[in-house]
C-alpha cells in the first residue's frame, strides 16, 4: 500500500544516515526494502524491513532480492528498522516483533512517527527498541518518547524535527548527530569556505599594517 510523505521521508533519512556510517566501517550493507526469509521450508513467511544493515553482507550475486538465512553467506540483520504506517499500525506493535524475534534479527527499532499505534499497554509510542538479551531473547529493551541506546551502533537513536524524523546521534542530548553523506560534504564545505575566510581576513589585518 502506498505510504505517507511522513513515513517516506523518516525511511529515506535513516537509510541515508547509517548508509554514510557504513560505507566508513566497511564490509557492511544498508538495505532498504529488502526481504528477510529464513524457514526455508516457508520461504514465503518472512519481513520486508524499511532499513536494515547487514554485517557482513551476503555475496553481491547479480539480482538478489531477499536474504535467506539458510543460505552460505547470508545473515540476519544486526539492525532493522521499521517505521509505523497509518494503514496498518498494529502490525509492527503486535506482529512485526514476533516475526524478528524468529529470523535471528539482533536489534530492532520501530519508529510511530504519527503516534499511530494502539492505545494497549500503554502505547502508543514513538520509538521503541528491541534487543537481544544475555539468553539470546528478543526483548523490549525500551518504548517511550526517545534517546534510546543502540547497542549494535554504540550510540543512541534521537527523535527530532518534532518527532517526525528518526536520527542517530554519538550521545543521548542529540548534539552530535550522525550526517548523510550529502550533510557531510555540505558541512566540509562549509568549513572550507569559512577557513578561506579567516585567511583573508588575516591577510587584509597584514596588509594594512
Amino acid at each position: 500500500m502506498p505510504e505517507s510523505a511522513e513515513h517516506d521521508h523518516a525511511v529515506e533519512l535513516l537509510r541515508a544516515i547509517l548508509a554514510h556510517w557504513a560505507a566508513k566501517r566497511g564490509n557492511m550493507q544498508v538495505a532498504r526494502n529488502l526481504a528477510i526469509r529464513w524457514d526455508e521450508d516457508e520461504p514465503r513467511i518472512g519481513v520486508d524491513p524499511d532499513v536494515c544493515v547487514l554485517a557482513p553482507p551476503p555475496p553481491r550475486d547479480e539480482g538478489l532480492r531477499s536474504v535467506r538465512t539458510w543460505v552460505e553467506g547470508h545473515a540476519a540483520p544486526v539492525l532493522a528498522v521499521e517505521v509505523v504506517s497509518e494503514t496498518n499500525p498494529h502490525k509492527d506493535y503486535v506482529v512485526t516483533p514476533d516475526k524478528y524475534a524468529a529470523s535471528g534479527t539482533r536489534e530492532l527499532w520501530i519508529f510511530d512517527p504519527l503516534l499511530a499505534g494502539p492505545n494497549s499497554h500503554g502505547g502508543p509510542f514513538r520509538l521503541q527498541i528491541w534487543q537481544r538479551d544475555e539468553q539470546g531473547s528478543f526483548v523490549r529493551a525500551y518504548a517511550g518518547p526517545g534517546p534510546a541506546r543502540s547497542e549494535v551502533l554504540r550510540a543512541h537513536a534521537v527523535v527530532v524535527a518534532d518527532g517526525l524524523e528518526l536520527r542517530v546521534a554519538d550521545d543521548a542530548a542529540g548534539t552530535e548527530l550522525w550526517p548523510t553523506e550529502a550533510e557531510a560534504e555540505r558541512a566540509a564545505k562549509e568549513a572550507a569556505l569559512a577557513r578561506v575566510a579567516e585567511l583573508e581576513a588575516e591577510l587584509r589585518r597584514r596588509g594594512g599594517r
